[in-house]
């Protein structure tokens, strides 16, 4: 056997690890109320007559996911309330947001965004700041569970539960739409929130020696906000760091983000839709991110990378043809198939970039910064997603989107002459 396939195998023999089970599970936590913000909430706000512009411009409710390095250092530095903090720093505060998302996902049933699109869109703001912050523990806690040669492997955990989570979201959300009313639909998610708790409950609370108990507001402003953003401005990269989290998903984000209202003017029922996109393509995203895991451990974390951004630029041309050949099951099948595959590689390897790029003394608000960069792509920059459309029209659109990962790859190359701008931890 070859040196590449025997790293191969041994990037895989670690998906048997306890601590990569649970970290799925906290995946399908993360998952769940994201798709809730992006595509089942313009899949049903489409379906009840809202128009694609409006829509397009709804995408700035995720703006919690862009925003949370500002309360991030809130949560890593400080203990959760009593008594919760018996738990830990990251399972009590992870515990306890968690605990307020699943009531928040109830009441998103409970509002009309036919009558009142105000209070639907506040209602899912609020969705997407708890979604957000307990993302920003539940990265740090995955981060600070796993060694560094365990992060790729960590990263297509996270991304796989993720999946299962986007599928609960998704198919269930959708399928459950064509038989029931969305107040049923919204309180079987709720009720789909305790499997990342039990997750989070049977982690082991990962112990940092380097965090110190916080003593004054000044202090708290110095180690927990000032020191983990100077330490990571100071790398020689920096910028370039942050530019290529900016773009690397931004055009698979952005075709992403109009996936359902393209589906509902193609022509595709709320059931082909489920079946395809949210059900089945879930295998292809999980042995995406499988094979993205190790891929990153036998030809390195770069070079995956650029795998990934490739892959994920060519998939998109398979939307605008099925935007030419019309409701054809079978082409839509093809598309999302090779879409998920490419999506669930990329992000896998990307993932595992960006948790080898934190300093373990700043997990939590350095991996929110970069994230929220990421968030950027799908929420400011996504709102003329709609008016796009509305100008040139599907097929031109999703041409369009390919080209957009463009500017990523250039950066990989930049990134990998400078060093990649990785922290003290050693790349994967």
């Amino acid at each position: 056997m070859t040196e590449w396939g025997r790293r191969a195998l041994a990037g895989l023999a670690i998906y048997k690890d306890r601590r990569i089970v649970l970290i799925a599970l906290m995946g399908i936590a993360s998952g769940l109320p994201l798709l809730l913000t992006l595509s089942t909430l313009t899949y049903w706000l489409r379906t009840v007559g809202v128009d694609r512009t409006t829509i397009g411009i709804l995408a700035l409710v995720g703006l919690p996911y862009t925003l949370k390095p500002l309360w991030a250092p809130i949560l890593d530095q400080l203990p959760a309330p009593y008594p919760f903090a018996r738990l830990g720093q990251r399972r009590g505060w992870a515990i306890i947001i968690q605990i307020f998302l699943m009531i928040a996902i109830a009441a998103l049933g409970f509002t009309n965004p036919a009558a009142d699109l105000f209070m639907t869109g506040l209602a899912v703001l609020l969705i997407a700041f708890l979604s957000a912050s307990q993302d920003v523990v539940i990265d740090a806690f995955r981060i600070e569970l796993l060694s560094d040669d365990e992060q790729g492997a960590g990263a297509a955990a996270t991304q796989g539960g993720y999946r299962i989570g986007l599928l609960l979201a998704g198919a269930g959300a959708l399928a459950l739409s064509d038989f029931y009313d969305w107040q049923i639909v919204f309180l079987c998610l709720a009720a789909c929130v305790p499997i990342g708790m039990i997750g989070v409950l049977l982690a082991v609370e990962p112990s940092n020696d380097s965090r110190q108990p916080v003593q004054s507001v000044k202090a708290f402003v110095k180690t927990g906000v000032i020191e983990p953003f100077v330490e990571f401005l100071a790398r020689p990269s920096a910028i370039f760091i942050l530019i290529f989290v900016l773009l690397y998903k931004f055009g698979d984000a952005i075709g992403g983000f109009m996936a359902n209202p393209f589906y509902v003017d193609i022509g595709f029922t709320g059931t082909e839709i489920a079946l395809v996109s949210k059900t089945t393509g879930v295998l292809a995203t999980m042995i995406g991110v499988i094979v993205g895991g190790a891929l990153v451990r036998a030809i390195g974390l770069l070079k995956a990378l650029v795998v990934g951004g490739i892959l994920q630029a060519v998939t998109n041309f398979l939307f605008a043809w099925v935007a030419t050949v019309g409701p054809d099951v079978s082409a839509l099948a093809v598309a999302v198939w090779g879409d998920n595959f490419t999506g669930g590689l990329g992000s896998a390897a990307f993932i595992a970039y960006l948790s080898a790029l934190c300093n373990k003394e700043f997990t939590a608000t350095q991996y929110a910064l970069l994230t929220s960069l990421m968030a950027m792509g799908r929420t400011i920059m996504s709102t003329p997603s709609g008016y796009l459309v509305d100008m040139v029209g599907w097929a031109e659109f999703f041409i369009l989107t390919a080209f957009l990962a463009v500017p990523g790859l250039i950066l990989i190359a930049i990134l990998a002459r400078t060093g990649a701008g990785l922290s003290s931890r050693k790349a994967i």
